[in-house]
């Protein structure tokens, strides 16, 4: 008899690692060589000190930008906490959340063409809410796969564990009178 975690049968196999995953490494790399290559031909054609000013200028850009959203999340924290009295800030000034114009300040910050590129289409309000509105759909759908999977759950050896729960916190109600299973 052991005791502890169970042990996996031998003939187990390892879950396989996704493909996407493999790819990220060559992305990042792709992406680095791409901002390098850039910069350069900006360099050559506009000057050192144009690229000099591009990227300083890109870095003052995302960080007003981010404090920015990062003061308007600290106000609707603020308000929220405050309670159902406190005037509520109107969502279409604000264009909805703070998670993409953060991202797109951080892009901004970031060195380089492409990610400035990719961060003012962060900030810009129709292209934001085109990739708020995607990013939302593909959420839906990866939450609706894996609540599926959670609703298959599988022990070790492959079996399903069917079962029931029972609350112990819970009284158990008073027996009817004309319940069959009291004795008379």
């Amino acid at each position: 008899m052991t005791f502890g975690t169970p042990q996996q049968p031998a003939t187990s196999r390892r879950p396989l690692r996704g493909g996407p995953r493999k790819l990220i490494p060559l992305a990042i790399a792709v992406w680095a060589v791409l901002e390098i290559w850039l910069l350069i031909l900006v360099g050559d054609a506009a000057g050192g000190w144009a690229v000099f000013a591009l990227l300083v200028a890109g870095v003052v850009a995302g960080s007003y930008v981010i404090k920015r959203a990062g003061r308007r999340a600290w106000r609707r924290l603020s308000e929220s906490l405050q309670g159902p009295g406190a005037p509520a800030a109107p969502a279409a000034e604000e264009g909805g959340g703070n998670a993409l114009t953060m991202l797109g300040g951080l892009l901004l910050m970031v060195p380089g063409l492409l990610s400035d590129a990719a961060g003012l289409l962060c900030l810009f309000p129709p292209t934001r809410s085109a990739i708020r509105r995607a990013v939302g759909r593909r959420l839906e759908r990866s939450a609706g796969a894996r609540a599926f999977a959670q609703a298959r759950m599988r022990t070790a050896d492959g079996k399903v564990v069917q079962g029931e729960v029972i609350r112990d916190d819970e009284r158990p109600s008073p027996p009817r009178a004309d319940d069959p299973q009291l004795p008379r």
